[in-house]
């Protein structure tokens, strides 16, 4: 299953510029995704990390791996409507700068989901080259039990 950034945006509640995830190459629910960030020149972080020097924030790259492990799961009946929420990290390692220009393919797999709580491995690429990876640790919640 294909998803474009009008799809994605139907299933989790980001937006602009928060929405870190531009489309998904393939989906099974409940189980992984794998996505494209294209990392752009017009992304809001740029002037100011680095000047002169940009370099995606690796707490954008988990975010994005967040956003694209939601997806598999939103797509579930049991967490439509949802807010997903970090619950933790672990094993985070941050393995090169990810730049404008880049496309960083997101890959997460579910490991474990018991309710509405679960965690993935994330791992995030430029080309064939490990940007990042982690363990993400989250959790689901009713929209009025976030405010």
């Amino acid at each position: 299953m294909r998803m474009d950034r009008e799809q994605i945006k139907a299933i989790i509640p980001h937006r602009e510029p928060f929405l870190l995830v531009d489309e998904l190459l393939e989906v099974e629910p409940g189980r992984r995704a794998v996505g494209l960030k294209h990392v752009t020149q017009e992304e809001f972080w740029v002037p100011g990390h680095y000047p002169g020097n940009p370099i995606m924030p690796g707490v954008l790259q988990i975010e994005a791996l967040a956003q694209t492990g939601a997806v598999a799961l939103m797509l579930m009946p049991e967490y439509r409507g949802k807010v997903p929420l970090f619950a933790g990290l672990e094993g985070v390692r941050f393995k090169r700068p990810v730049r404008p220009g880049e496309t960083l393919r997101l890959e997460v797999e579910i490991l474990r989901l018991r309710g509405p709580v679960g965690r993935g491995a994330g791992r995030a690429y430029v080309g064939d080259e490990l940007a990042c990876e982690c363990e993400l640790v989250f959790a689901f919640a009713d929209p009025d039990k976030v405010r």
